[in-house]
């Protein structure tokens, strides 16, 4: 979470006063937000929601908070630009809570973003029982005479170092420890594994993790030498609390050293190990100290796998058995067949033989290599990766990547001396690994001694308030080890609200974006309790949001638009539910009210009769399905749903939609674990159509991405001016230098750093900000440059190149599917997840239309209004019109009553949930009473028949 925001300026009674707000799109609004209520703010797609929200009143309350800091800390701190308005009174510290995190990535799951983790650390260190990793016997202490014994068993002759450590990983320069060595009379340390004089030592970098121990003494093992060991050993134990490493080299090790650490408290009376103190620390597998060595905290690998890699086997190498064949240029080519032509000789290949002819001998040593360091076609692989620059290339190649699970730690990311502490019989890989359901069980069942429990008792509590949370959020189904990055963008704002309010935080503003995104209707009431639950501590809640469950709860409602873009950004109306029910103005209103419905079919398509006709999946049982066989009907409509963690995704996107790309000799992971998959032999492409961000290119644009600017550029270079100055379609390219203003290289604008303060965007003054260079927009078509192109909304576009044909209609697909209040040029990094979808939907849309092409999309609704919703399955409805099957996952009930055929998954989620509760028409869905989906679908569906 991003925190944000105490006020200097002074508040206006109790609430927030906006005047002359012009953020993006909004109209210069002036805008009063109570104090301590739930705020709802909604509105179409992009009509200014979070302009409002995120943009000025987050964006605003951190500024002002970070102003209060000192000049040096702001430099180390992610600052917001002012927001763009007249003034802002009434502020309370503001945290945002969005569907996108900083904290992304593979070492952050549930648990680090919750705090769950760090109290189970400490629970753990606290409580726990140590037990040695080898044998399993508990860990008791070994005392100093112990120690000395084991010395003086070395070899004669042996050269031995006592060793105090001092410092372990930890950051700073520790000039106190070396000044505490000093003290003692000791003359030599060792800093991350140099031995170095104490009164010649190097500064240390403050900011890098270092290890510091100090040396009490360096004897030779013989006979006679025990009080000297006896003596150098009590000194280091005391300086170190307990702990000694011993360092020996023998006459025959040459300059190898050996170590082990002994301690006076823990240690293995069979194996003879000894264990540092348990510390928090130690559970951490984002430390050295509690990190698995051998995957290094990450629990798993990314390895290439062979069989994605080699997907045309009856081709040659040369002939393009490879997936990434395609994507290479003629030199890359021929650069790559020369890096495998040892791997041939090795193996003994003949080049001309295709794949399917090698022996399994061969397929292996051309992999893997000769094992004895020189390595294979993997390790060639990883050095193409590191190395593209291609985006297309870079893609290709981490499609062809499969996670492996670390076989050291199994996934638990901890090395095996944290994995041998229990508590209850239970290590803290265990309890991670367990669904948050199953973890609030184990810690209600746990009973602490009657000495440990004034510990035990503060750490449960927290621990059980973050858990409940989480359950109460629909969350229950997630393992606390779940990845965050494999989160959906719902699921993740709840995670993280969870730890806002595990902290108890009060006098706060919280701005939400869209909480409910990937949450069933069941769900909703759960989640506006918790947040109401915040509320009703002392905090204003601002939330954008469209879900009506949530607008009803709502406290007061601000509703802009009317519109999108430029025919938005304005106070349609602000009041209680009620008050928006009955407002004129308000095109939320006339939804609530019912003034205005979302169309329902009233004929449905019928179901085939043939079974060839239907996509059959049989006993599917990756992650928590349950063996279901279950079948899609080829040429319909069709909604799978469920509640969050059921299966849904799992079912479709991870084992149904792989294997039919492979199918169709398309690259795609493996599919999750099933039988089989029969039928739809007729189609002829599969187009998947998620929310995962359109590449990582900062030039990408809604223009680059649809594929109109390369119709744009072809338009242009034939336009008269172009013709008498001899330009090509390059010269209307800002990624050409032919093209692009040569001060800031086609970017429109130039950042400015500015140390203490936020960095600044400024327009390029060469440009203007029209990306190109002056010869270039010397060339219009119909008044307009090129670069006057790419800052007109997509609407407008539509309309400026209604007579091209070829223009008009891309553009025009993304005019149906709600996004023609983008701007052509604007960039895909500022997208939303739904933003994102919705340009893929409307690129595909734009194509010449071929029937016996699948869709599969994943809750296409999201970030979507009530009008954008219709609009939405109008296309849908137009998509499958044409003879397309269509596959949707979703949580909207207009969306699953519009649909022709109906899949519910249940009856929970995680291990409760993958079966499949009813399949059929919406109106079989709702009258079966096992359906989960079916309760909430019913009373829709006969408001619509009566």
């Amino acid at each position: 979470m991003e925190p944000a925001a105490t006020p200097d300026l002074p508040t206006h009674g109790n609430q927030i006063v906006i005047r002359g707000a012009r953020t993006h799109n909004l109209r210069n609004i002036d805008l009063e937000i109570p104090h301590d209520r739930l705020i709802v703010v909604t509105g179409p797609s992009g009509c200014g929601k979070s302009s409002l929200a995120i943009d000025t009143i987050f964006a605003e309350g951190q500024r002002q908070y970070i102003e209060t800091l000192s000049i040096y800390a702001r430099q180390f701190v992610n600052q917001l630009p002012r927001a763009d308005l007249d003034s802002i009174e009434g502020l309370v510290p503001t945290l945002r809570v969005d569907q996108h995190g900083a904290v992304s990535g593979r070492r952050s799951t549930v648990g680090t973003v919750t705090g769950i983790h760090d109290f189970l650390r400490l629970m753990f260190a606290r409580l726990g029982t140590m037990h040695c990793h080898q044998c399993g016997q508990p860990v008791r202490q070994q005392s100093a005479e112990k120690i000395v014994e084991w010395i003086l068993q070395l070899a004669e002759g042996t050269r031995v170092m006592l060793l105090a450590p001092l410092v372990r990983a930890r950051k700073g320069k520790h000039s106190e420890v070396f000044e505490r060595i000093r003290r003692e009379r000791l003359v030599r340390c060792r800093v991350d594994g140099q031995i170095l004089d104490i009164d010649s030592l190097p500064e240390l970098n403050a900011r890098k993790v270092h290890t510091v121990e100090a040396v009490s003494d360096r004897i030779v093992v013989r006979s006679g030498g025990e009080a000297r060991t006896a003596e150098s050993l009590a000194l280091a134990l005391n300086l170190s609390g307990g702990i000694v490493n011993v360092a020996w080299q023998s006459r025959d090790d040459g300059d190898h050293w050996q170590e082990r650490l002994f301690s006076t408290q823990h240690a293995c009376p069979d194996c003879g190990i000894s264990y540092p103190p348990v510390e928090p620390q130690i559970f951490s597998f984002n430390s050295p100290q509690g990190a698995c060595p051998i995957c290094e905290g990450l629990g798993s690998f990314e390895q290439f796998d062979s069989k994605l890699v080699f997907s045309h086997p009856e081709r040659t190498l040369a002939g393009g058995a490879a997936a990434f064949w395609s994507e290479l240029t003629s030199p890359q080519r021929k650069k790559w067949l020369a890096d495998v032509a040892p791997l041939v000789k090795l193996a003994k290949i003949s080049p001309e033989q295709p794949l399917q002819a090698w022996t399994a001998s061969q397929r292996e040593t051309f992999w893997r290599g000769t094992g004895d360091g020189s390595g294979g076609m993997n390790l060639i692989l990883e050095k193409m990766t590191a190395t593209a620059t291609r985006a297309g290339l870079l893609s290709c190649l981490e499609s062809l990547q499969v996670n492996s699970g670390c076989a050291a730690c199994h996934g638990t990311r901890l090395r095996p001396e944290s994995l041998a502490i229990t508590i209850a019989d239970t290590n803290i890989g265990q309890v991670a690994a367990m669904p948050v359901a199953a973890a609030a069980r184990w810690l209600d069942g746990f009973q602490p001694e009657a000495e440990l429990k004034e510990i035990a008792e503060p750490v449960a509590r927290q621990l059980s308030g973050r858990l409940r949370f989480l359950l109460d959020a629909g969350l229950g189904y997630l393992t606390i080890d779940r990845p965050a990055e494999s989160l959906s963008g719902g699921e993740f704002q709840r995670v993280r609200l969870a730890a806002a309010i595990g902290n108890d935080l009060t006098n706060c503003c919280f701005v939400l974006d869209e909480p409910s995104i990937g949450l069933h209707p069941r769900d909703n009431d759960r989640l506006i309790g918790t947040i109401r639950g915040l509320r009703d501590a002392g905090n204003t809640l601002i939330v954008v949001e469209h879900d009506p469950a949530i607008m009803e709860a709502a406290d007061w409602l601000i509703d802009l638009g009317p519109g999108a873009g430029k025919n938005g950004g304005r106070i349609c109306a602000a009041g209680t539910p009620d008050q928006i029910r009955s407002s004129s103005d308000s095109v939320t209103g006339r939804f609530l009210s019912g003034r205005e419905k979302i169309p329902f079919p009233q004929q449905r398509r019928v179901a085939p009769l043939q079974p060839g006709d239907w996509i059959t999946i049989e006993n599917a049982s990756g992650h928590n399905l349950k063996n279901v066989t279950t079948s899609f009907p080829a040429g319909l409509f069709s909604v799978v749903t469920g509640v969050s963690g059921s299966g849904k995704s799992t079912l479709v996107r991870d084992t149904l939609v792989p294997a039919l790309l492979r199918r169709l000799g398309n690259v795609a992971p493996e599919p999750a674990p099933h039988d089989k998959i029969s039928g739809g032999e007729s189609l002829t492409r599969i187009v998947p159509v998620d929310q995962k961000p359109l590449g990582k290119n900062i030039r990408g644009c809604p223009a680059t991405f649809s594929g109109v600017m390369d119709e744009l550029r072809k338009l242009f270079a034939q336009t008269r001016q172009a013709k008498r100055l001899g330009f090509g379609p390059a010269h209307f390219s800002f990624n050409s230098s032919t093209g692009w203003c040569t001060e800031c290289q086609g970017h429109g604008r130039r950042r400015i750093s500015m140390n203490f303060l936020p960095d600044i965007f400024v327009t390029c003054e060469s440009c203007h900000g029209a990306r190109y260079n002056p010869q270039s927009l010397l060339c219009q078509f119909r008044g307009a440059s090129i670069g006057d192109v790419l800052q007109m909304d997509i609407a407008d576009a539509a309309r400026h190149f209604s007579e091209i044909a070829r223009i008009h209609r891309i553009l025009l697909s993304m005019v149906e599917v709600g996004l023609g209040y983008l701007s052509l040029g604007q960039p895909t990094s500022t997208l939303s997840g739904g933003e994102c979808q919705r340009l893929k939907l409307a690129t595909e849309l734009s194509m010449d239309a071929t029937a016996a092409t699948l869709y599969v999309l994943d809750e296409p609704t999201t970030g979507l209004h009530f009008e954008d919703v219709r609009r939405l399955i109008a296309v849908l409805q137009q998509l499958t019109s044409q003879g397309n099957t269509l596959i949707v996952i979703e949580h909207h009930l207009d969306v699953i009553r519009n649909g022709d055929w109906v899949i519910d998954l249940g009856p929970d989620g995680g291990e409760n949930g993958g079966q499949v509760l009813a399949a059929g028409t919406p109106e079989q869905v709702a009258a079966t009473p096992e359906s989960v989906t079916g309760h909430w679908l019913k009373p829709l569906l006969n408001e619509t028949q009566s």
